[in-house]
């Protein structure tokens, strides 16, 4: 089967998801070099608890003055790469395209950047930031649960689906200030049931994570209901000052 599977690839080369240029022996990625190349991975020097890299060359890791003034209730948060170029655009036709099938290699570079990060902090289940009702039926998936799914197997960890609502729809956070998202986000989330988080390690994830608003509401609805610890992971973090 992989002698006839690698005869098919030259034949018939799998295309990047990008840039539909042929990526012989592409493996489940299917990402060219160079639009793998043109994504930016988020490196230290950053700070631990939300995640944002600092804009300085080198050094050690360490609180920035947000986190530092006012902590949030998430415990640490960490992105695969940043939100821009290729990835924006491969983010966006998987949320905003319907191209369902782009959850696999979101997925994928989530679990290259941050197994070691997940490792580390031995999570107890995984619960993607849900989505509410009406902008589900507008966009037919939930792409955190999507992810997610691969994110489970790969870690054989639990995704419970179900456990946090959002039960209130909000507007676009994209054109709100760092305010107005907390604001439009405050009480937008409810856990269905404390039984399965109660004293638990919890991996909240989604595809992405900006100012912070949305998973630090998440963060302590999750903790209110007992969760232990709520550790957030994203496959982009918007770049710092966005």
């Amino acid at each position: 089967m992989e002698l006839l599977r690698a005869f098919l690839d030259v034949l018939f080369p799998p295309l990047c998801h990008m840039c539909k240029a042929p990526v012989p022996g592409a493996g489940p990625l299917h990402l060219c070099d160079a639009c793998l190349g043109a994504m930016t991975p988020i490196t230290s020097p950053l700070c631990p608890v939300c995640g944002v890299p600092h804009r300085t060359e080198g050094g050690i890791d360490h609180l920035c003055g947000s986190c530092m003034l006012t902590p949030p209730p998430f415990d640490e948060v960490r992105g695969a790469l940043l939100f821009d170029g290729p990835l924006q655009e491969l983010i966006h036709r998987h949320k905003y395209g319907h191209k369902a099938h782009l959850r696999r290699p979101l997925a994928l570079l989530a679990i290259r950047h941050l197994t070691p990060f997940v490792q580390s902090v031995a999570p107890d289940v995984i619960i993607p930031v849900p989505l509410h009702r009406t902008r589900l039926r507008e966009r037919g998936f939930n792409q955190a649960i999507l992810m997610g799914a691969v994110l489970s197997r790969e870690w054989r960890l639990p995704l419970l689906r179900h456990t946090l609502r959002r039960v209130r729809p909000t507007v676009a956070q994209v054109t709100l200030s760092a305010r107005e998202r907390r604001a439009n986000v405050r009480g937008a989330f409810a856990v269905s049931g404390s039984a399965g988080i109660a004293g638990r390690r919890v991996l909240l994830m989604d595809d992405v994570v900006t100012t912070g608003s949305t998973v630090a509401e998440c963060a302590r609805v999750l903790k209110e209901a007992g969760a232990s610890a709520v550790f957030v992971i994203a496959v982009a973090l918007a770049p710092p000052g966005r």
